[in-house]
């Protein structure tokens, strides 16, 4: 769980790029390949994808804050305030 949050929020990260708002995208971070999609809806970003392991995940992000469910359970917290994550994500 622990590794997909530092993966959730280096892909929040990503997404706050405007290039970043259309069609699916995918990263691997420690031998996991997370594939997503991202919408915008009514000043919230979507971001919804699976790993390459199974897992399925669906984040909103909203107001400087990330929350929603990866394999069930339920997620939240602070998205980073740095816009320079594509650089990151891309690690």
């Amino acid at each position: 769980m622990t590794k997909f949050l530092f993966a959730a929020a280096a892909a929040t990260l990503a997404f706050t790029a405007p290039a970043a708002i259309a069609g699916e995208r995918s990263f691997t971070h420690e031998g996991v390949t997370y594939t997503y999609s991202v919408t915008s809806k009514d000043k919230v970003q979507v971001l919804e994808g699976r790993t390459n392991k199974g897992g399925e995940f669906r984040l909103n992000v909203k107001n400087g804050w990330v929350d929603g469910y990866v394999n069930d359970t339920r997620v939240s917290f602070r998205a980073p305030k740095d816009k320079s994550g594509a650089v990151l994500a891309a690690r």
